[in-house]
């Protein structure tokens, strides 16, 4: 980093009178954890980042090898919005660097740098905008009790969950994190908001930024803000939609003027990419048990892996082109939620898509009617093949994916697959609720 960049970080925690830096990362799960330290070791950052045990961080190091080192994205440093002038906090984002001062396998930073960089030796940028679908819950109850009773769109009176995402925008405004929209969603309690399309790394930040903030200005009013998958049942659950696409410079490579549906043959690649590699990166894109049960027929959310322009029980569709915008050319992948960690779902899709169109994967004919209401042998007849059923089949097929652990690496890919194995194990065993109402009087 030159004189002129370590001064103009100086500058700015001198000039915000910040008192304290909080350097965030994620764990394997995209779980945000931090070092903090006071303004007086600035310099110590700037010049070597700064040294952590990453033994207890899920899916970093083991004992023997534990001493890592936080490096700051100095990009990515913002002031929290909610310090007190007095006493300010700021945060950046780190790429976390082993003792030798590269990059550290374990980092799920550096596994979707990685790909973005694959993209990159093609000419290509990853553009994602992912829409955030979340609950808010009473505060102050040990089991989910909604604030609302709306539905899609709606506009209430008096409305709680309304006003907690305006005060939300206006947070991420303050950081500089735009915002597309945001609305109800169709469950009750239950809300989206939509970060504006950008490249995938900064989007990946922003997501990690976006589910602290929902969460920060929900408990500052008494309000449980959640992005578990399916809370409720019987109602959607919260996905995260992830529109993408690739760009050469300015020129959006996903249009074609020629091709009838104005996809170009990268896009088809790039589609056909992640539609056949699909049930091998679920769990990274659909990481807890709990997530598959919001991927069951019913409840909006996709369960068959095909692809579409009007049909929205589609996995992936591709909004119809409008004249004049061959900007918005793009693929809506919809089976991500919002709880799975965006720099591994950002890389996974991405690779997926990339070995599609390096691979020249054809594009199987889009599925066009609701799939839902198709007979199984009209499923079978266009060779619509389904998600995994739940967490050990989406584990077990990542476990055998040389595309997957290309991507993450020997290190993260074998620490994720254990981790998963034993959260469905210790499922595995639990005895329900359901069980109890189900069995108990009549067994």
């Amino acid at each position: 980093m030159d004189n002129e960049r370590q001064a103009s970080i100086r500058k700015l925690i001198a000039d915000e009178q910040v008192k304290h830096i909080q350097l965030w990362f994620t764990d394997i799960l995209g779980n945000l954890k931090m070092v903090e330290i006071p303004d007086r070791q600035l310099d110590s950052v700037i010049e070597s980042g700064a040294a952590f045990d990453g033994s207890s961080i899920t899916g970093y190091a083991e004992i023997e090898e534990s001493d890592i080192v936080a490096m700051p994205d100095w990009d990515t440093l913002k002031v929290l919005p909610w310090s007190q002038n007095h006493e300010k906090t700021a945060f950046v984002f780190c790429d976390v660097l082993g003792r030798d001062y590269r990059p550290f396998e374990g980092d799920p930073r550096w596994v979707l740098r990685r790909q973005l960089d694959r993209a990159r030796a093609l000419g290509l940028e990853f553009y994602v905008g992912p829409e955030l679908e979340y609950f808010y819950f009473k505060g102050d109850r040990p089991t989910p009790e909604v604030i609302d009773e709306g539905g899609y769109f709606d506009v209430l009176p008096a409305d709680l969950g309304n006003d907690l995402r305006k005060q939300t925008i206006r947070t991420l405004d303050r950081l500089d994190i735009p915002m597309e929209a945001s609305h109800h969603e169709v469950a009750p309690s239950q809300h989206e908001i939509d970060p504006h399309y950008d490249q995938a790394l900064i989007m990946a930040d922003r997501v990690m930024t976006c589910r602290l903030i929902v969460k920060e200005v929900a408990a500052h009013n008494g309000v449980h803000a959640t992005f578990m998958p399916k809370p409720l049942h019987g109602v959607n659950g919260s996905g995260m939609h992830v529109h993408q696409s690739l760009f050469r410079g300015d020129d959006n490579a996903f249009f074609s003027e020629d091709d009838p549906n104005h996809l170009s043959d990268l896009a088809k690649g790039f589609i056909a990419g992640q539609l056949k590699h699909m049930s091998e990166i679920c769990a990274l894109l659909n990481q807890y048990v709990n997530s598959f049960k919001r991927l069951v027929p019913g409840y909006e959310a996709p369960v068959y892996i095909s692809w579409a322009h009007r049909n929205r029980t589609a996995l992936i569709r591709v909004p119809l082109y409008v004249q004049g915008k061959e900007s918005t050319v793009r693929a809506e992948l919809r089976n991500p939620d919002p709880a799975a960690n965006p720099y591994l779902a950002f890389a996974v899709m991405l690779a997926a898509g990339l070995e599609g169109i390096e691979n020249e994967y054809e594009l199987p004919p889009s599925v066009e009617p609701n799939i839902y209401k198709m007979t199984a042998d009209e499923r079978e007849a266009v060779g619509l093949d389904s998600l995994p059923n739940n967490l050990y089949e989406a584990v077990r097929l990542t476990n055998e994916s040389a595309l997957v652990r290309r991507t993450l690496g020997d290190h993260l890919f074998e620490r994720f697959i254990t981790n998963k194995l034993n959260e469905w194990y210790e499922y595995r065993e639990q005895v329900t609720r359901w069980e109890i109402d189900k069995y108990y009087s009549v067994i």
